[in-house]
Parts: structure tokens; C-alpha cells; sequence
């Protein structure tokens, strides 16, 4: 699956552990979530491109008791399939529920794509 996912871990701040096989996941970032509000939650299309927004599905927090949020671009023909949070969540979080789930507590993030 084509994506850019951004999180927080228990005690690093947020990174990207998925880049999207962008040198620089940043700038198309940017461009998709230039438009979302703050919030939860959020799934905003831009053209081709969805912006996904989640908290954690298992309500993680970091040391500060904050739960911990999920970030996606998600691109390609998967992006087609999400019309809503929960049919993004659905698609993507099975797919790197497992990765979040060694990395989370690390107390240094792990690099994008490792």
C-alpha cells in the first residue's frame, strides 16, 4: 500500500515511519493536510490523495497522557476505497497495527520504511 504514515511513540515525538517512498515525505504531507481541521478525527480527499486522521485503537498514550494520534496520505488505488474515517481505519490500520505496535514504546523513534 502506498502511504505516509506520521505518529507518536511513548516517548519520542512525532515521526514518520512510513515515507511513501518519498525522499522527502514532508512536502506531500503538507499538501494534504493543509486543508484538514484540527480534530480526532479526519478524512479529507485531495484529488487523488486522502487524509487520514485516528486515534490509536487501542487508546496508547505517551508519558504525557495524551493519546497517541495516527496521520496517513494514503495514494494510489487504495485511496479510492476511503470515504470516512472508519472505512480508512478499517483498510489501514490491519496493516500497520503490528509495526506500532513494536516500535510504540522504543525510546528512540525508528527511521521511515527500516
Amino acid at each position: 500500500m502506498n502511504l505516509i504514515w506520521a505518529t507518536r511513540g511513548r516517548t519520542w515525538g512525532f515521526r514518520f515511519l512510513r515515507d511513501g517512498g518519498f525522499r522527502d515525505p514532508l512536502p506531500e504531507y503538507d499538501d494534504v493536510f493543509s486543508g484538514v481541521a484540527d480534530g480526532r478525527e479526519a478524512c479529507h480527499r485531495v484529488g487523488g490523495k486522502v487524509a487520514l486522521r485516528f486515534p490509536d485503537p487501542r487508546e496508547r498514550q505517551d508519558r504525557a497522557g495524551r493519546v497517541i494520534p495516527h496521520e496517513f496520505v494514503v495514494f494510489g488505488p487504495e485511496a479510492d476505497g476511503i470515504n470516512s474515517v472508519e472505512e480508512g481505519r478499517q483498510l489501514v490500520w490491519p496493516l500497520v497495527a503490528d509495526e506500532f505496535k513494536r516500535v510504540w514504546e522504543l525510546p528512540e523513534p525508528p527511521s521511515a520504511d527500516a
